[in-house]
Protein backbone atom coordinates (compact mmCIF):
# COMPACT_ATOMS: atom_id res chain seq x y z
CA UNK A 1 0.00 0.00 0.00
CA UNK A 2 1.36 3.04 -0.74
CA UNK A 3 1.39 6.00 2.14
CA UNK A 4 -1.22 8.27 0.45
CA UNK A 5 -3.22 5.29 -0.95
CA UNK A 6 -7.38 5.32 0.27
CA UNK A 7 -8.10 3.10 2.39
CA UNK A 8 -11.06 1.89 4.19
CA UNK A 9 -11.25 0.40 6.99
CA UNK A 10 -14.88 -1.21 7.81
CA UNK A 11 -15.81 -1.73 11.61
CA UNK A 12 -13.59 1.05 12.61
CA UNK A 13 -15.17 1.80 15.51
CA UNK A 14 -14.78 -1.80 16.92
CA UNK A 15 -11.86 -3.27 19.07
CA UNK A 16 -9.88 -5.10 16.12
CA UNK A 17 -10.88 -2.13 13.40
CA UNK A 18 -9.89 0.62 15.89
CA UNK A 19 -6.97 -1.70 16.22
CA UNK A 20 -6.26 -1.48 12.22
CA UNK A 21 -6.85 2.09 12.60
CA UNK A 22 -4.22 2.77 15.06
CA UNK A 23 -2.15 0.83 13.25
CA UNK A 24 -2.43 2.26 9.63
CA UNK A 25 -1.55 5.38 11.24
CA UNK A 26 1.46 4.71 13.05
CA UNK A 27 3.08 3.46 9.51
CA UNK A 28 2.01 6.84 8.49
CA UNK A 29 -1.14 6.20 6.39
CA UNK A 30 -3.58 9.08 6.86
CA UNK A 31 -5.86 8.87 3.66
CA UNK A 32 -8.40 6.11 5.44
CA UNK A 33 -11.92 6.22 5.00
CA UNK A 34 -14.22 6.10 8.50
CA UNK A 35 -17.79 5.53 8.41
CA UNK A 36 -19.60 5.13 11.65
CA UNK A 37 -23.08 2.92 11.20
CA UNK A 38 -25.52 6.01 11.17
CA UNK A 39 -22.83 6.99 8.47
CA UNK A 40 -22.84 3.91 6.47
CA UNK A 41 -25.33 0.99 6.89
CA UNK A 42 -23.80 -2.29 5.80
CA UNK A 43 -26.94 -4.00 5.98
CA UNK A 44 -28.15 -2.31 3.20
CA UNK A 45 -26.96 -2.93 -0.37
CA UNK A 46 -27.87 0.31 -2.23
CA UNK A 47 -25.97 2.35 0.62
CA UNK A 48 -22.90 -0.13 0.25
CA UNK A 49 -23.04 0.69 -3.78
CA UNK A 50 -23.07 4.49 -3.55
CA UNK A 51 -20.39 4.38 -0.70
CA UNK A 52 -17.68 2.49 -3.29
CA UNK A 53 -19.03 4.64 -6.23
CA UNK A 54 -18.45 7.87 -4.68
CA UNK A 55 -15.19 7.14 -2.18
CA UNK A 56 -13.78 4.78 -4.54
CA UNK A 57 -11.27 2.77 -1.88
CA UNK A 58 -8.20 1.29 -3.13
CA UNK A 59 -7.51 -0.98 0.09
CA UNK A 60 -10.47 -2.74 2.45
CA UNK A 61 -10.06 -4.17 5.17
CA UNK A 62 -13.05 -5.87 6.05
CA UNK A 63 -13.15 -6.07 10.06
CA UNK A 64 -17.24 -5.28 10.08
CA UNK A 65 -19.32 -7.95 11.87
CA UNK A 66 -22.08 -8.87 14.24
CA UNK A 67 -20.16 -10.54 17.23
CA UNK A 68 -21.04 -12.18 20.73
CA UNK A 69 -20.09 -14.79 22.93
CA UNK A 70 -21.74 -17.41 23.36
CA UNK A 71 -24.86 -17.04 24.67
CA UNK A 72 -25.21 -14.41 21.71
CA UNK A 73 -24.47 -16.89 19.27
CA UNK A 74 -26.41 -19.33 20.61
CA UNK A 75 -30.22 -17.16 21.19
CA UNK A 76 -29.47 -14.70 18.09
CA UNK A 77 -28.46 -17.54 15.20
CA UNK A 78 -30.58 -15.86 12.51
CA UNK A 79 -29.23 -12.39 13.47
CA UNK A 80 -25.82 -13.79 13.33
CA UNK A 81 -26.21 -15.38 10.01
CA UNK A 82 -28.43 -12.68 7.91
CA UNK A 83 -26.34 -9.78 9.08
CA UNK A 84 -22.61 -11.42 8.88
CA UNK A 85 -23.67 -12.65 5.25
CA UNK A 86 -25.28 -9.01 4.55
CA UNK A 87 -22.42 -7.12 5.38
CA UNK A 88 -19.63 -8.85 3.52
CA UNK A 89 -21.52 -9.61 0.62
CA UNK A 90 -21.88 -6.41 0.05
CA UNK A 91 -18.13 -4.91 1.20
CA UNK A 92 -16.99 -7.95 -0.68
CA UNK A 93 -19.05 -7.86 -3.78
CA UNK A 94 -19.19 -3.78 -4.39
CA UNK A 95 -15.29 -3.59 -3.74
CA UNK A 96 -14.91 -5.89 -7.10
CA UNK A 97 -17.64 -3.52 -8.60
CA UNK A 98 -15.81 -0.34 -8.09
CA UNK A 99 -11.86 -1.68 -8.82
CA UNK A 100 -10.68 -2.03 -5.52
CA UNK A 101 -6.62 -3.47 -5.39
CA UNK A 102 -6.31 -5.34 -2.63
CA UNK A 103 -9.01 -6.16 0.16
CA UNK A 104 -8.51 -8.26 3.31
CA UNK A 105 -11.24 -10.33 4.85
CA UNK A 106 -11.10 -10.87 8.81
CA UNK A 107 -13.15 -14.33 9.61
CA UNK A 108 -12.81 -16.20 13.16
CA UNK A 109 -11.36 -19.65 14.25
CA UNK A 110 -14.55 -20.75 14.34
CA UNK A 111 -14.70 -21.24 11.21
CA UNK A 112 -12.94 -25.11 11.59
CA UNK A 113 -14.69 -28.35 13.06
CA UNK A 114 -15.43 -28.45 16.72
CA UNK A 115 -13.29 -31.82 16.27
CA UNK A 116 -10.61 -30.70 14.21
CA UNK A 117 -7.13 -32.08 15.10
CA UNK A 118 -5.17 -29.38 17.18
CA UNK A 119 -3.85 -26.92 16.69
CA UNK A 120 -5.84 -25.81 13.92
CA UNK A 121 -4.71 -26.07 10.09
CA UNK A 122 -5.76 -23.75 7.74
CA UNK A 123 -6.42 -26.71 5.49
CA UNK A 124 -9.26 -28.15 8.22
CA UNK A 125 -11.38 -25.90 6.76
CA UNK A 126 -14.65 -27.69 6.20
CA UNK A 127 -13.57 -30.90 7.23
CA UNK A 128 -15.93 -31.65 10.00
CA UNK A 129 -18.80 -30.17 11.67
CA UNK A 130 -18.95 -27.23 13.32
CA UNK A 131 -19.72 -25.92 17.10
CA UNK A 132 -23.20 -25.60 17.52
CA UNK A 133 -23.40 -23.05 19.55
CA UNK A 134 -21.59 -20.84 17.01
CA UNK A 135 -22.72 -22.60 14.17
CA UNK A 136 -24.42 -19.67 12.44
CA UNK A 137 -21.63 -17.07 12.56
CA UNK A 138 -19.30 -19.91 11.54
CA UNK A 139 -21.19 -20.64 8.41
CA UNK A 140 -21.19 -16.72 7.45
CA UNK A 141 -17.44 -16.57 7.89
CA UNK A 142 -16.53 -19.65 5.96
CA UNK A 143 -18.81 -18.22 3.45
CA UNK A 144 -16.87 -14.97 3.48
CA UNK A 145 -13.58 -16.55 2.89
CA UNK A 146 -15.30 -18.52 -0.36
CA UNK A 147 -16.50 -15.75 -1.39
CA UNK A 148 -13.26 -13.93 -1.53
CA UNK A 149 -11.43 -16.74 -3.58
CA UNK A 150 -14.30 -17.10 -5.89
CA UNK A 151 -13.93 -13.59 -6.38
CA UNK A 152 -10.33 -13.95 -6.91
CA UNK A 153 -10.94 -16.91 -9.40
CA UNK A 154 -13.04 -15.67 -11.47
CA UNK A 155 -12.35 -12.10 -11.54
CA UNK A 156 -8.67 -11.96 -10.34
CA UNK A 157 -9.59 -9.89 -7.34
CA UNK A 158 -7.15 -9.68 -5.36
CA UNK A 159 -9.45 -10.31 -2.22
CA UNK A 160 -7.88 -12.87 0.64
CA UNK A 161 -9.18 -13.68 4.70
CA UNK A 162 -7.35 -13.55 7.79
CA UNK A 163 -8.81 -15.79 10.85
CA UNK A 164 -7.80 -14.71 13.97
CA UNK A 165 -8.10 -16.15 17.28
CA UNK A 166 -10.21 -15.36 20.25
CA UNK A 167 -8.83 -11.58 20.45
CA UNK A 168 -9.00 -9.12 23.34
CA UNK A 169 -7.97 -5.32 23.76
CA UNK A 170 -8.96 -1.66 24.74
CA UNK A 171 -12.64 -1.30 23.17
CA UNK A 172 -14.06 -4.20 23.61
CA UNK A 173 -17.67 -5.04 24.47
CA UNK A 174 -18.13 -5.66 27.91
CA UNK A 175 -21.57 -6.50 28.34
CA UNK A 176 -22.63 -9.65 29.84
CA UNK A 177 -25.13 -10.26 27.14
CA UNK A 178 -23.39 -10.21 24.21
CA UNK A 179 -19.43 -9.92 25.16
CA UNK A 180 -16.90 -12.87 24.92
CA UNK A 181 -15.67 -14.54 27.86
CA UNK A 182 -12.48 -12.72 28.80
CA UNK A 183 -14.13 -9.08 28.69
CA UNK A 184 -17.41 -10.81 30.34
CA UNK A 185 -14.61 -12.35 32.63
CA UNK A 186 -12.57 -9.19 33.44
CA UNK A 187 -15.79 -7.13 34.07
CA UNK A 188 -17.45 -9.48 36.85
CA UNK A 189 -14.08 -10.05 38.21
CA UNK A 190 -13.47 -6.20 38.54
CA UNK A 191 -17.06 -5.63 40.08
CA UNK A 192 -16.57 -8.65 42.46
CA UNK A 193 -13.51 -6.92 43.37
CA UNK A 194 -14.88 -3.48 43.60
CA UNK A 195 -18.73 -4.87 45.94
CA UNK A 196 -16.46 -7.29 47.90
CA UNK A 197 -17.86 -10.03 47.14
CA UNK A 198 -16.61 -13.34 48.16
CA UNK A 199 -17.06 -15.71 45.67
CA UNK A 200 -17.98 -15.55 41.67
CA UNK A 201 -19.79 -17.82 39.61
CA UNK A 202 -18.15 -18.77 36.16
CA UNK A 203 -19.85 -20.53 33.37
CA UNK A 204 -19.20 -23.75 31.73
CA UNK A 205 -16.45 -26.22 33.59
CA UNK A 206 -13.50 -24.39 33.49
CA UNK A 207 -11.40 -26.88 31.37
CA UNK A 208 -11.91 -25.98 27.46
CA UNK A 209 -9.03 -24.44 26.22
CA UNK A 210 -8.51 -21.28 23.79
CA UNK A 211 -6.41 -18.64 22.39
CA UNK A 212 -6.28 -15.38 22.94
CA UNK A 213 -4.09 -12.83 20.47
CA UNK A 214 -4.04 -9.61 21.45
CA UNK A 215 -6.39 -6.47 19.19
CA UNK A 216 -2.91 -4.55 19.01
CA UNK A 217 -1.22 -8.05 17.64
CA UNK A 218 -4.19 -8.54 15.11
CA UNK A 219 -3.73 -5.22 13.83
CA UNK A 220 -0.44 -5.66 12.92
CA UNK A 221 -0.84 -9.31 11.60
CA UNK A 222 -3.76 -7.66 9.23
CA UNK A 223 -1.38 -4.91 7.83
CA UNK A 224 1.44 -7.11 7.23
CA UNK A 225 -0.51 -9.62 5.39
CA UNK A 226 -1.78 -6.79 3.24
CA UNK A 227 1.26 -6.38 1.99
CA UNK A 228 1.66 -10.00 0.92
CA UNK A 229 1.66 -10.96 -2.78
CA UNK A 230 -2.52 -12.80 -2.57
CA UNK A 231 -1.90 -14.46 -6.19
CA UNK A 232 1.09 -16.54 -4.72
CA UNK A 233 -0.50 -17.89 -1.46
CA UNK A 234 -3.53 -18.78 -3.51
CA UNK A 235 -1.07 -20.99 -6.18
CA UNK A 236 0.15 -22.55 -2.73
CA UNK A 237 -3.35 -23.65 -1.72
CA UNK A 238 -4.37 -20.94 0.78
CA UNK A 239 -7.56 -19.04 1.00
CA UNK A 240 -6.85 -17.73 3.98
CA UNK A 241 -3.99 -17.49 6.94
CA UNK A 242 -4.68 -17.92 10.74
CA UNK A 243 -3.39 -15.20 12.89
CA UNK A 244 -2.96 -15.74 16.51
CA UNK A 245 -0.20 -17.04 18.70
CA UNK A 246 -0.15 -20.83 18.78
CA UNK A 247 -0.10 -21.01 22.70
CA UNK A 248 -3.49 -22.20 24.32
CA UNK A 249 -4.80 -21.59 28.03
CA UNK A 250 -7.85 -22.54 29.84
CA UNK A 251 -10.80 -21.06 30.99
CA UNK A 252 -9.41 -22.10 34.54
CA UNK A 253 -6.22 -21.11 34.56
CA UNK A 254 -7.60 -18.00 32.38
CA UNK A 255 -9.83 -17.09 35.42
CA UNK A 256 -6.70 -17.70 37.58
CA UNK A 257 -4.74 -14.81 35.95
CA UNK A 258 -7.57 -12.58 35.47
CA UNK A 259 -7.38 -12.19 39.37
CA UNK A 260 -3.85 -11.66 40.04
CA UNK A 261 -3.94 -8.90 37.32
CA UNK A 262 -7.22 -7.13 38.85
CA UNK A 263 -6.37 -8.04 42.88
CA UNK A 264 -9.20 -10.33 43.85
CA UNK A 265 -9.07 -12.96 46.35
CA UNK A 266 -12.29 -14.47 46.24
CA UNK A 267 -13.68 -17.75 45.33
CA UNK A 268 -14.50 -19.19 41.81
CA UNK A 269 -17.23 -21.71 41.43
CA UNK A 270 -17.97 -22.93 38.57
CA UNK A 271 -21.46 -23.41 36.72
CA UNK A 272 -21.16 -26.86 34.66
CA UNK A 273 -24.95 -26.86 33.94
CA UNK A 274 -23.69 -23.98 31.29
CA UNK A 275 -22.12 -24.60 27.72
CA UNK A 276 -18.87 -25.36 27.62
CA UNK A 277 -18.41 -24.52 23.85
CA UNK A 278 -15.46 -26.40 21.75
CA UNK A 279 -13.05 -28.32 24.29
CA UNK A 280 -10.29 -27.07 22.81
CA UNK A 281 -9.51 -24.83 20.65
CA UNK A 282 -5.64 -23.73 19.27
CA UNK A 283 -4.83 -22.47 15.85
CA UNK A 284 -0.96 -23.67 13.92
CA UNK A 285 0.11 -20.17 13.21
CA UNK A 286 3.26 -21.97 11.27
CA UNK A 287 2.77 -20.51 8.34
CA UNK A 288 1.99 -16.91 8.69
CA UNK A 289 5.07 -17.52 11.07
CA UNK A 290 7.36 -18.78 7.56
CA UNK A 291 5.90 -16.24 5.49
CA UNK A 292 7.97 -13.41 8.54
CA UNK A 293 5.12 -12.54 11.14
CA UNK A 294 4.72 -13.22 14.71
CA UNK A 295 3.05 -11.77 18.01
CA UNK A 296 4.75 -9.57 20.22
CA UNK A 297 2.58 -9.00 22.94
CA UNK A 298 1.94 -11.83 25.38
CA UNK A 299 -1.56 -12.60 27.74
CA UNK A 300 0.21 -11.50 30.87
CA UNK A 301 1.04 -8.22 29.71
CA UNK A 302 -2.01 -7.88 27.18
CA UNK A 303 -4.48 -8.44 30.16
CA UNK A 304 -2.62 -5.77 32.17
CA UNK A 305 -2.82 -3.27 29.63
CA UNK A 306 -6.37 -4.62 28.56
CA UNK A 307 -7.20 -3.69 32.15
CA UNK A 308 -5.83 -0.56 32.67
CA UNK A 309 -7.74 0.51 28.95
CA UNK A 310 -10.84 -0.85 31.06
CA UNK A 311 -10.32 1.64 34.02
CA UNK A 312 -9.76 4.30 32.66
CA UNK A 313 -13.35 3.98 30.51
CA UNK A 314 -15.05 3.47 33.77
CA UNK A 315 -13.60 6.55 35.50
CA UNK A 316 -14.77 8.75 32.64
CA UNK A 317 -18.15 7.56 32.16
CA UNK A 318 -20.40 5.34 33.64
CA UNK A 319 -20.37 1.74 31.78
CA UNK A 320 -23.80 1.26 31.23
CA UNK A 321 -23.66 4.88 29.45
CA UNK A 322 -20.01 5.06 28.09
CA UNK A 323 -20.50 4.11 24.28
CA UNK A 324 -17.36 2.34 24.01
CA UNK A 325 -19.15 -0.61 25.79
CA UNK A 326 -22.21 -0.76 23.44
CA UNK A 327 -22.52 -3.62 21.34
CA UNK A 328 -19.73 -3.20 18.36
CA UNK A 329 -18.56 -4.48 15.18
CA UNK A 330 -14.97 -6.20 15.61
Amino acid sequence: MEKNSKIYVAGHTGMVGSAIVRRLKEEGYENLILKTRKDLNLLDQHEVKSFFHLARPDYVFDAAAKVGGINANNTLRAQFIYENLQIQNNIIHYAHEFGVKKLLFLGSSCIYPRNAPQPMKEEYLLTGELEPTNESYAIAKITGIKMSESYFFQYGCHFFSAMPTNAYGPNDNYDFESSHALPALMRKIHEAKITGAKEITVWGSGKPTREFVHADDIADGCVFIMGLNFEELYEQGLTHLNLGTGSEISIEALVILLCETIGYQGKIKYENSMPDGTPRKVMDVTRINQLGWQHKIDLEDGLAMTYASFIAKRANKNLAEDANFERKPI
